[in-house]
C-alpha cells in the first residue's frame, strides 16, 4: 500500500471521526478544529505543547489546545485508530496463520489521588496513577490491531482479551500467542469456540500448574491432554474426576470477576496440546496450544519466540513514540494519547514496509530501517501540508541499523515512574 494511499486512509479515518461531533463546542470556526487537534496529537513529539504548536505552525496557545482537546472524547481517537486499520491491508502470514501477540503494559500518569487510575497499596504507600493497555499486536505486519485500556486498579488482562475476541471477526486463520498471566480455562474456551482462532499460551509447570500438566514429567514432550470443566460438585462429577472450577455465586456470565470466571455451560469438555521444550540455559518452558500436529515442537518454539516482537513494540511505543512523556494530566488525555500513539505507530510501520533498503555488497550484517528515525520523519510528513511521499521514502531509506541476531542482554526491571512536566528533557 503506497504512502499516498496510507495518507488518504488516515485522512478518511479522521473525517469519519470528526463528523460524529455535534453540539456547540465546535460550532464556531476556529484555528483548532477537531481534525487539527487530533492530527496534532498523532504527529506530536516530545516537548511542551507550546513547542508542538510552534513546530506545526499553528498560531494558538497551549491553554487553548488543552481546552479544545478536553471537548474531544477519547472514543473518537479510538475511532480513528480502528477505521485507519480497517482501510489498510496487513496480510503477512506464518504457514497460513496471522500471528497476534497479546500482553499488557502500564502507562504512568501524573499523581492524582482523585482519578480512577490511582493505585495505592503496601508496596507503593504514596500511590501512583497508571492506565493499563492490553493490545492485540500483529507480529508479522508489526501493527497494533486492537487495544483495551483500563485503569490500573481495575486491570483485567484476561477479560480484555476476551473483549477483543468478541468484537473481532477473524476472516483468516489466526493464532493468539500469550505469555504467563493469560493461563485461564475460561479464556481457552473462548478461543476454542471462536471460528478461525487458535492459541499458544505459556503456562505454569510447577505445583500450581493445571492438574493434568502437573502430572507430566519434566522433560521435552509433545502430548494431548483432555479433561472436563464443571462448576458443580455432584457425586457424578467427582466419580468422573471432573475439574471443579469454583465460580462465585454472584458472578454472572461475562462478569469482570477475574477469579473463577466461567462463561460456558457445565460440564464442558476441553482438549488441547501441551508442548514442553528446553531453552539454551537448560530451563524448560511449557505452552498449551490448539495448533494441529503438523506444527512440530520446533515450530511451536519458534512461534513462541516471535512473541518477543510485542515487547520491542512496547519499547518503541513508550520511548520512540513518546508515551513516557504525556502532554496532559487527566486519565482522558492519557487515553487520547495512547490511541494517537498507536495510530502513529501503525502509520510509520506501514510506511516502513514500502521502503526498499539497499543492502551493502560487502559486509558482515544485513541492514534494516531505523524505526526511531522513521517515526520522526513520518510525524513530520503528517504535519506538513502537501508533503512529498517520495522524499519521505528516500529520507527513511537513508537511516538504517545493522541486524545483529542472537544478541542478548539482561533485562532492566527497575520500576520507572512518571517524569514530571518541569523536569523533562525537551525532545
Amino acid at each position: 500500500m503506497s504512502i499516498d494511499l496510507l495518507s488518504m486512509a488516515l485522512n478518511a479515518a479522521l473525517r469519519a471521526a470528526t463528523q460524529s461531533i455535534s453540539g456547540k463546542d465546535f460550532s464556531r470556526k476556529r484555528v483548532l478544529t477537531p481534525d487539527t487537534v487530533m492530527r496534532l496529537l498523532i504527529s506530536a513529539e516530545g516537548g511542551s505543547l507550546d513547542k508542538i504548536l510552534h513546530i506545526a505552525g499553528i498560531q494558538a496557545t497551549a491553554s487553548a489546545l488543552t481546552q479544545r482537546r478536553a471537548q474531544i472524547p477519547p472514543e473518537l481517537f479510538r475511532t480513528v485508530f480502528t477505521k485507519f486499520n480497517s482501510r489498510c491491508d496487513d496480510t503477512d502470514f506464518f504457514r497460513g496463520y496471522r500471528l497476534f501477540a497479546v500482553d499488557g503494559t502500564a502507562i504512568n500518569l501524573p499523581r492524582n489521588p482523585d482519578a480512577p487510575s490511582f493505585v495505592c497499596n503496601d508496596s507503593i504507600p504514596k500511590g501512583v496513577n497508571q492506565l493499563h493497555a492490553t493490545p492485540l499486536y500483529d507480529i508479522l505486519s508489526r501493527t497494533f490491531a486492537d487495544v483495551v485500556i483500563q485503569p490500573e486498579p481495575k486491570k483485567d488482562e484476561i477479560g480484555a482479551l476476551v473483549t477483543m475476541l468478541q468484537r473481532n471477526d477473524f476472516e483468516e486463520k489466526t493464532l493468539i500467542i500469550a505469555d504467563r498471566g493469560f493461563e485461564s480455562y475460561n479464556l481457552i474456551a473462548h478461543i476454542l469456540e471462536k471460528p478461525n482462532a487458535d492459541f499458544l499460551i505459556r503456562i505454569k509447570q510447577n505445583r500450581s500448574a493445571m492438574r493434568e500438566v502437573a502430572k507430566l514429567p519434566m522433560c521435552e514432550l509433545d502430548c494431548n491432554i483432555g479433561f472436563t470443566i464443571t462448576t458443580t460438585q455432584t457425586n457424578a462429577d467427582k466419580a468422573n474426576h471432573y475439574i471443579h472450577l469454583q465460580v462465585p455465586k454472584k458472578s454472572k456470565a461475562g462478569s469482570k470477576t477475574r477469579r473463577g470466571r466461567w462463561d460456558f455451560p457445565s460440564p464442558y469438555p476441553m482438549r488441547f496440546r501441551i508442548c514442553r521444550f528446553q531453552l539454551d540455559n537448560g530451563e524448560f518452558e511449557t505452552v498449551a496450544t490448539s495448533l494441529p500436529a503438523s506444527f512440530t515442537l520446533e515450530d511451536i518454539k519458534e512461534l513462541y519466540h516471535l512473541r518477543w516482537g510485542l515487547e520491542t513494540a512496547f519499547r518503541d511505543l513508550k520511548y520512540t513514540l513518546g508515551l513516557v512523556n504525556l502532554h496532559g494530566k487527566s486519565d482522558a488525555f492519557a487515553e487520547q494519547e495512547i490511541y494517537a500513539s498507536l495510530t502513529a505507530f501503525n502509520f510509520a510501520s506501514r510506511v516502513c514496509r514500502e521502503v526498499v533498503v539497499h543492502q551493502p555488497s560487502e559486509g558482515i550484517y544485513a541492514y534494516r530501517i531505523n524505526f526511531k528515525m522513521a517515526v520522526t520523519l513520518c510525524k513530520e510528513y503528517l504535519r506538513t501540508q502537501n508533503a512529498d511521499s517520495n522524499k519521505l521514502m528516500e529520507d527513511i531509506a537513508r537511516y538504517t541499523v545493522p541486524i545483529r541476531p542472537g544478541r542478548q542482554d539482561q533485562r532492566d526491571l527497575r520500576v520507572k515512574g512518571f517524569p514530571g512536566f518541569v523536569y523533562r528533557v525537551a525532545a
